[in-house]
């Protein structure tokens, strides 16, 4: 089925509003495709894809009664299709299989992302959200990413626990991903998980 007409749609909202599931499926029949090659751009495999999209539309269900038939719904839909695809992308990135089969899956998407995002630009965005990160936060950091060295370490070297390095490396990381999410596009997040530097 084809996205419905707004005048139509408008009318599936307001019923949606009020606890109809016949309009419920009728607006998720009418935009699932949308919605799933959205998501499948983003996270690369198709499983993972129908999954965000299972939640995406679950969560339309929760806040039905919060619907405004006069706001777009098309930009609410991809609102909480971008929230949920951020949400599974940081899972991916700090559980090692999840990334693995994530990042394999997506390779091509990697490859035209790349083509648009040159090395300067990549390193320059990179500066500004380590501009972020308190100085022992950013220095911790950088001899993991840009040193390569093990917690253990790091650790030996400033004269800290191994725990401490790691709470460190995991609030460096929150941190850093937040920002690119809420200030940069999605896709720049998968890349640069993609090249483990977040």
């Amino acid at each position: 089925m084809g996205v419905i007409e707004i005048n139509n749609e408008k009318v599936l909202i307001k019923q949606l509003a009020l606890g109809s599931e016949s309009a419920f499926q009728k607006l998720f029949d009418s935009y699932y495709n949308i919605i799933y090659k959205y998501s499948l751009s983003m996270v690369g495999s198709k499983p993972h894809a129908e999954e965000i999209v299972q939640e995406v539309f679950l969560k339309l269900w929760l806040k039905r009664e919060s619907l405004n038939p006069e706001l777009s719904f098309k930009s609410f839909l991809f609102t909480i299709t971008k929230n949920q695809t951020i949400t599974f992308l940081k899972k991916a990135a700090r559980v090692d299989k999840l990334r693995e089969e994530v990042f394999f899956h997506s390779q091509k998407f990697i490859s035209n992302t790349e083509l648009h995002i040159n090395e300067q630009e990549i390193d320059s965005i990179k500066r500004e959200a380590l501009g972020l990160l308190p100085s022992r936060r950013r220095l911790i950091f950088e001899m993991s990413r840009y040193e390569g060295k093990s917690y253990e370490e790091i650790a030996n070297e400033l004269g800290i626990s191994k725990n401490t390095v790691k709470n460190q490396m995991n609030m460096a990381l929150e941190t850093l991903r937040d920002f690119l999410l809420k200030n940069k596009d999605i896709a720049l997040m998968v890349l640069l998980i993609h090249k483990n530097w977040l």
